[in-house]
């Protein structure tokens, strides 16, 4: 199947400005073209001889004949004739009808040469005569065209601003099936039925049940919210109008509202329909109150005009909106009431059973070694999104070519996700020895505490090589789908991360700036354990979240601070107080395993990567059960 986009026609026009009417001066044109033709009708030169010709009368002919001064002649058939004298001066005469054969053997008998022709002058000279004649008509009859064309494109721009710019893929077109959105089937399960109405209206009609006018899909960058729409539209088989938010702003007050007019219009004609917009927070943000500072009033218009279409058409003419949105904690809540977006739908991260089956898509066109488990790379990509994983598969594929290979090996895929996530990958030679050997240290720390805490994540690779900015890895990887974190999780965690501190304090005696990421990521949820979780037994079960979008990184944003200055000095005690007892507690767990850290050490020096059952029979532990030989995520 084929998808060929078009824009709908438009019957709103808004209010746009008129544009100025063209000069009056245009009406004059004409009358300048008419002088001009009547100026080359009197002055431009015929196709005739020129001035320099003799004109003689027929008398004067005959006698310069009989006094042979006549050399040539060339006789038309309307009598005109041509010639030259003896002394090569052109002529031209008339020769009366009557003048006869006896005309023609006196000039053979005073030997003149005589030609006859039926035609005048030459066929180009009659058509040069034409066109200069008529350019004048042409060159100032183009000018009037253009001047009054130009006021026309003006009307019929300021009056295009206000088209909607939604693009319409008709019935027969979308391509996009359930079947190529992989995983999530229960969001899949809450669009099913938004198909199921416009296929079958009168199923819901006739149990009095209404479907729903609206349904805001909300999630984390990249999970499939635009292909799910997709895929509703292409089962649902009807007019798919796909629009994104920010095509409705322009810096026309009141463009937007025509716009928004202009699409639900035609979707009215083309209903049962389906209308999708992308990025709804663009236009569908909170309004200003009346003590804001600052307000948007394109913006506000596009948005109550918006409401008024979601508020205003009929439920029972088939025309269902979807939208999409990382960011539904801004949207105005007018927006999200029942009546305008009556269901959300909620497309998290892809659990491991989600992972798997996104990657068997992507897959699908690549030959993959028979070594290559999915289900090991699935368990490998906690956190990644439908994306992140078709990046990863792509990135797979890449590293094959780069070796000169067609077919994807596990190696592959290893090597795809540590670019992903760590960045390029350095060869060791690029640390001098004495920093090689500070980065086994802080490494072998981090993965001795990770294999002795109770509640950490098992370690899974263990590697000294530069990658991106940074200079090791200790990989751990979750061997299930956590939901929900315990407080001894947390604590561990914090002390894993602070292994690499601890270790080059015991071993070296000095910190180094390597711990600097690890310290920024432990504050952070050290403090969200004191501020969000409620886990302090100083401050209490208090919770004082940070402001950000409920799907993206709202750490890194600007946050208030909605507490006094005395909580915040406990807040500050609380943080360092866990950051000091997982820091003790690393230590601890360093000092009584030195030599299993030193054998480690070694390891790393020799083999620079280290797999994880090699770490655990290092320190005579078991390796944890139905972990995978391959793949792992980063430190939390």
């Amino acid at each position: 199947m084929t998808r060929q986009a078009s824009t709908p026609p438009t019957r709103d026009t808004g209010t746009p400005t008129a544009p100025p009417s063209p000069p009056a001066w245009r009406h004059w044109l004409w009358l300048v073209a008419l002088v001009a033709f009547v100026v080359l009708l009197f002055f431009l030169p015929s196709g005739q001889p020129g001035p320099t010709t003799s004109k003689l009368t027929y008398s004067q002919l005959l006698a310069d004949a009989s006094a042979h001064k006549v050399d040539t002649i060339t006789i038309r058939s309307d009598g005109s004739a041509t010639g030259d004298l003896k002394n090569g001066k052109p002529y031209e005469t008339v020769i009366p009808a009557q003048a006869g054969q006896g005309f023609l053997d006196k000039l053979q008998a005073d030997g003149v040469q005589i030609t006859g022709t039926t035609h005048g002058g030459s066929a180009g000279s009659t058509i040069l005569t034409l066109v200069l004649l008529l350019a004048p008509f042409l060159i100032f009859g183009y000018l009037w065209w253009r001047l009054s064309q130009g006021a026309t494109s003006r009307m019929s721009g300021a009056a295009g601003v206000a088209r909607s710019r939604a693009r319409l893929f008709d019935e027969e077109r979308p391509g996009t099936s359930f079947a190529d959105v992989a995983g999530y089937e229960g969001a899949k399960a809450e669009v099913k039925e938004l198909v199921d109405f416009l296929q079958h209206p009168d199923r819901y009609t006739g149990a009095g049940a209404v479907p729903p006018r609206g349904v805001l899909m909300v999630g984390p960058p990249g999970t499939g919210k635009t292909l799910l729409a997709r895929a509703v539209a292409g089962e649902a088989s009807v007019p798919f109008f796909s629009v994104t938010g920010s095509s409705f702003v322009e810096m026309f007050v009141g463009v937007g509202a025509a716009r928004v007019r202009d699409l639900f219009q035609e979707a009215r004609k083309r209903a049962p329909a389906i209308i999708f917009m992308d990025e709804v927070d663009a236009i569908g943000s909170r309004r200003s109150g009346s003590s804001a500072l600052v307000s948007n009033d394109e913006r506000e218009q596009t948005l109550n005009q918006l409401l008024a279409e979601m508020d205003g058409f009929d439920p029972a003419t088939g025309i269902v909106v979807l939208a999409a949105t990382n960011r539904p904690d801004v949207l105005d809540p007018a927006l999200l009431r029942p009546g305008r977006f009556d269901r959300q739908v909620v497309i998290p991260l892809p659990t491991l059973v989600d992972r798997r089956a996104i990657l068997a898509v992507h897959v699908r066109a690549k030959k993959l070694d028979p070594g290559v488990d999915l289900d090991a790379v699935a368990r490998g990509t906690p956190g990644f999104s439908g994306a992140d994983l078709a990046n990863l598969a792509n990135e797979a594929a890449i590293v094959a070519v780069r070796a000169g290979r067609t077919v994807l090996s596990a190696g592959d895929f290893e090597e795809a996700r540590d670019r992903i996530i760590l960045g390029r990958r350095e060869g060791s030679n690029v640390l001098l020895p004495e920093e090689k050997h500070a980065v086994a240290v802080h490494e072998a720390g981090h993965a001795l505490v990770a294999v002795y805490a109770d509640k950490a994540d098992p370690v899974s690779k263990v590697t000294i090589l530069p990658a991106g900015q940074a200079l090791g890895a200790t990989q751990q990887l979750p061997l299930i789908e956590r939901h929900l974190y315990g407080e001894d999780f947390l604590q561990d965690t914090l002390a894993v991360l602070l292994g690499g501190r601890s270790s080059e304090l015991v071993v070296l005696g000095q910190g180094s700036t390597g711990a600097t990421n690890d310290l920024a990521k432990a504050t952070d949820l050290a403090s969200k354990m004191v501020r969000e979780f409620g886990l302090s037994s100083s401050l209490g079960p208090v919770g004082y979240p940070a402001d950000g979008g409920a799907f993206l990184d709202g750490s890194k944003g600007l946050s208030t601070r909605p507490y006094a200055e005395e909580t915040q000095a406990m807040v500050d005690a609380e943080v360092q107080r866990l950051l000091r007892q997982a820091e003790e507690r690393a230590t601890a767990l360093i000092k009584a395993h030195r030599d299993e850290l030193d054998h480690l050490v070694e390891l790393l020096l020799a083999h620079e990567t280290v797999d994880g059952a090699d770490v655990y029979a290092l320190a005579g532990l078991p390796a944890p059960e139905n972990r995978p030989t391959e793949g792992a995520a980063p430190l939390p």
